[in-house]
């Protein structure tokens, strides 16, 4: 299969304006995920998808950029419109606030879409400040290795252990942690953005649950990777000090 990997790259994020340009190690954020998408084996090529000159102009001697229109409702809708005009048998979407991103998840998200319409990943989750934080999203998956349901709250409910401390929670059922990647075949992306935004992917704000509502089986790839991801410029200090300990 010939699969390309988008990373999607805004300027104006509410919480950390510029944030694919702000330098990370004497780099641009957003490079540091071309480089690590470029370490992954299933990737034909990595594209840029931005709205923004800025970053265009900065990324361009580094990667192929395409512009994008800035009024997407979600990642996936951004990535559609990227596949309308590069032609691919799938797309990985993966976060431009990701510079840790391994390229093994990278690799397990693509091999997932020989079987699976679409496809992501998840990491059991290991800290309490993860188990109840609603913007760490939940998985469940069947033995199927298919997606159940994604949520900000903490699911499942642990009935027979509803009352005990939260530490006992965490110890009596395997959690997991959705990771923030996607792959699609060209053909469910494509249909997945003519639906518009469901009734559940407005009220979570999750956006893979309008392909569950309208019936998109997602394949989940469990890893060990948790990674970090830089939603803040505090975010900035601990990346830099993982990739100095890996130098």
């Amino acid at each position: 299969m010939r699969i390309l990997g988008i990373i999607p790259a805004r300027y104006a994020s509410t919480r950390f304006p510029g944030k694919p340009l702000h330098l990370i190690a004497g780099k641009p954020l957003v490079l540091h995920v071309i480089e690590r998408c470029r370490l992954a084996k299933s990737l034909s090529e990595v594209v840029v998808a931005t709205d923004d000159e800025r970053i265009a102009k900065a990324i361009a001697p580094f990667a192929r950029v395409v512009m994008t229109r800035g009024d997407h409702p979600s990642g996936t809708d951004r990535i559609a419109e990227v596949a309308s005009t590069l032609s691919a048998d799938g797309y990985v979407n993966v976060q431009g606030d990701e510079p840790l991103m391994d390229p093994d998840v990278i690799d397990a998200v693509a091999g997932l879409l020989s079987r699976a319409e679409m496809s992501t990943a998840a990491t059991p989750i290991r800290h309490l400040e993860d188990y109840e934080n609603p913007n760490v999203v939940k998985a469940v998956v069947g033995v199927n290795g298919f997606a159940l349901y994604f949520s900000r709250r903490t699911i499942p409910y642990l009935r027979d252990h509803a009352h005990q401390p939260t530490t006992e929670q965490l110890g009596s059922f395997p959690f997991l942690k959705h990771l923030g990647i996607y792959g699609y075949r060209r053909d469910t992306l494509i249909n997945l953005v003519q639906h518009p935004v469901s009734p559940l992917e407005q009220a979570e704000k999750l956006e893979q649950l309008r392909a569950l509502e309208h019936g998109i089986r997602i394949a989940v790839a469990t890893v060990e990777h948790e990674g970090i991801g830089v939603d803040l410029p505090s975010d900035v200090e601990r990346v830099e000090r993982v990739l100095a300990s890996r130098t």
